[in-house]
């Protein structure tokens, strides 16, 4: 067993906290010294314009939309290089009919270079966060936020096999694929329960958070048993 492998194993045994840093690449895109990276922040990769959804400040680790990855690093809106896709799923249905039993998973782990500077305040000035004890339901007052149509607000219309749709007040555009879907908490911050998918129908639609991450974990496990290619 290799060392890198030997590593990798010793990470995932470490639990949740080990998704995130099992993410950093080999070889590290270099930014600009005082870029900073931010959740809901424009980042482009190859042709495609998104937005940040999640940023995780310890772990040096963003993700977004999984049908946002393209070639080369991952960068700002000025060109400078932030990250590097890690790893990805995407099964985003192209064209086709979307049922309420079809599993959506649209997701994508940036490993952030380590000379950018990182914080978890939306632009609005609210700090996102995770947390586990909220989850996506039906009726749910939520707010998303994404670079082409900034903060819009409503309530979750259903829930469905791992992302929900939206009404009463949100809106997207292309470009705000990734960004985050949150509720305000009682004391003022943003706890994520999705990113911003595509719209089926009247409705715009999100992956759950709680069904990525998720996801993320799993993905974190098999890399460690020996698959260590993003994917």
């Amino acid at each position: 067993m290799t060392l890198r492998r030997q590593w990798l194993r010793s990470l995932a045994a470490a639990g949740v906290a080990a998704i995130f840093a099992l993410t950093v690449p080999a070889a590290q895109a270099h930014a600009t010294p005082g870029v900073l990276v931010y959740p809901g922040m424009e980042i482009h990769q190859g042709s495609n314009v998104c937005t940040l959804g999640f940023v995780d400040p310890g772990a040096r680790t963003a993700f977004t939309a999984g049908h946002c990855r393209g070639d080369g690093p991952v960068v700002d809106r000025a060109g400078n290089p932030i990250g590097t896709l890690t790893v990805f799923r995407d099964n985003t249905p192209d064209g086709a009919t979307v049922a309420t039993d079809h599993m959506i998973s649209d997701w994508e782990a940036i490993s952030l270079a380590p000379d950018v500077e990182v914080n978890d305040i939306l632009p609005g000035g609210r700090v996102l966060v995770s947390d586990a004890a909220i989850a996506p339901t039906p009726g749910l007052a939520v707010c998303h936020f994404g670079v082409i149509t900034g903060e819009s607000c409503g309530n979750i219309e259903s829930v469905n096999n791992g992302w929900f749709t939206m009404a009463n007040g949100v809106v997207s555009q292309k470009g705000d694929s990734g960004g985050p879907v949150y509720v305000v908490t009682p004391d003022g911050r943003a706890a994520i329960v999705g990113m911003f998918n595509s719209t089926w129908g009247n409705y715009p639609a999100a992956v759950s958070w709680q069904t990525a991450s998720q996801q993320a974990r799993e993905d974190v496990v098999q890399s460690a048993s020996g698959n260590l290619a993003p994917g």
